[in-house]
């Protein structure tokens, strides 16, 4: 899993709840990717992204959401 500190809070996928997971693409497809949405104890939300090296998320990150952009995507 992955932890990430964006100013200074931390976000992590093992201590976040998991609310939607978005596949693009087959396994192994470098053009692939994955999006997933957590919510944290505290409420903040954020997104988890990971692809293959074509893809539009070709390395494994972690991004801030807003609660509203994050419900758009549930």
């Amino acid at each position: 899993m992955m932890k990430k500190v964006i100013c200074k809070k931390e976000y992590d996928t093992e201590r976040a709840e998991l609310l939607k997971k978005n596949t693009f693409g087959a396994l192994g497809d470098e053009e692939g990717y994955e999006e997933c949405v957590y919510r944290m104890p505290d409420g903040a939300y954020f997104l988890y992204v990971n692809g293959g090296k074509g893809s539009k998320y070709p390395k494994e990150d972690i991004k801030r959401l807003s609660k509203e952009a994050a419900e758009k995507m549930i």
